[in-house]
């Protein structure tokens, strides 16, 4: 809310080539209790004056010589990129009234002046001036706090998801036929975390993380959530990509590499299995306060067996992953694996990417 005393304390310029006039009007608003009123003679002067002042009311004789007030308000424009000129104009020609409310003055006072008219229309002046500012502050706040919410919300959600959540409410589920699912867990995490202090331990794990979160943007799979010490992520959804066992492999195989580097530069031993499986998933968002996008289905659940049940530092897939990544990778047959409620499954060991594939 305005306050007469945040009226009172506003920057006011006189523009007026006559001293006489400025004087007057400088005696009218000081009386008044204008703190801030500032004048000059010269109106070449007043827009690099309210560049470097930016006032909030500026009280503009119309008829000067040399340049009118209407060439300072063009000058004004340029840096009211807003449109909105503070410019509360006096003339004693009525013609030149209607002329300089087009020419984007707000208001404007007649000569011979009047007291209570000046007092009154600068007041009113001000007020709108004040209170447009202050909106305009009020508006930029929410344009901030809005992209910080949608940049929140992108953090958890891919962006055609989002998206689709800020056209409006509903229930966010789609199937996929074709993706490739990739678990990620550090070995032994748990030992290694009891002699840790909180602070070390989530800086060692955001330092993993942070590497693979770089890996899954640039290879084009979707990370879809941490558990612990588990990463879990996804290529082929929400946009379907014929080659998302590919993409898998690249990443998994940039995984261990990038965590050789970590423990060369941080000093630390750390391991990773990571197992892929390809297949059909579901995809929705969870929960109405805190979302989460995220995954169903038998895919999810092999891919998932396929790290617990994986080798350290090694990344082990199924024969579906196998089938679709040809010739581009170099595999090892590892022999069946006894996963639980499945039964015997044929896995293999990505060593690593043929030529054809390299990068």
């Amino acid at each position: 809310m305005i306050s007469p005393a945040d009226i009172r304390k506003a920057r006011v310029l006189i523009v007026d080539d006559q001293a006489a006039n400025i004087s007057l009007l400088e005696r009218m608003l000081k009386g008044a209790g204008y703190t801030s009123v500032e004048s000059t003679r010269f109106p070449a002067e007043v827009c690099a004056l309210h560049g470097e002042n930016r006032y909030d009311l500026i009280l503009l004789d119309l008829e000067m010589p040399g340049m009118d007030g209407f060439q300072v308000m063009e000058g004004l424009k340029e840096i009211e990129k807003e449109g909105y000129l503070p410019v509360l104009v006096i003339t004693a020609q009525s013609e030149h009234r209607l002329r300089a409310l087009k020419a984007g003055a707000k208001d404007f006072v007649s000569k011979p002046l009047d007291l209570a008219e000046v007092l009154t229309r600068v007041h009113n002046m001000l007020e709108v001036r004040l209170l447009h500012s202050e909106m305009k502050k009020l508006y930029d706040q929410v344009v901030a706090e809005q992209k910080i919410s949608e940049r929140l919300l992108l953090n958890v959600l891919p962006h055609s998801v989002a998206e689709r959540l800020k056209a409006g409410p509903g229930i966010i589920a789609d199937s996929f036929p074709d993706v490739t699912v990739l678990f990620a867990d550090i070995v032994g995490f748990t030992r290694l975390s009891e002699g840790m202090s909180p602070d070390k331990l989530v800086d060692l794990l955001d330092g993993v993380f942070t590497l693979f979160d770089g890996i899954v943007d640039r290879r084009g799979l979707e990370k879809i959530k941490t558990i612990g010490d588990a990463y879990m992520a996804v290529a082929g959804l929400p946009i379907a990509a014929a080659d998302h066992a590919v993409r898998s492999a690249h990443a998994a195989l940039d995984m261990m590499e990038a965590l050789e580097v970590f423990n060369q530069e941080s000093g630390h031993a750390l391991q990773v299995r990571i197992g892929l499986h390809s297949g059909a998933v579901m995809a929705g968002v969870i929960g109405k306060r805190k979302f989460i996008y995220d995954l169903w289905g038998d895919a999810v659940n092999t891919a998932s067996r396929m790290e617990s049940h994986g080798v350290p530092s090694r990344v082990q897939v199924t024969e579906a992953t196998r089938i679709l990544l040809d010739q581009l990778f170099r595999l090892e047959e590892r022999g069946p694996v006894e996963i639980k409620g499945k039964g015997e499954l044929r896995t293999w060991l990505l060593l690593g990417r043929s030529e054809t594939a390299a990068g």
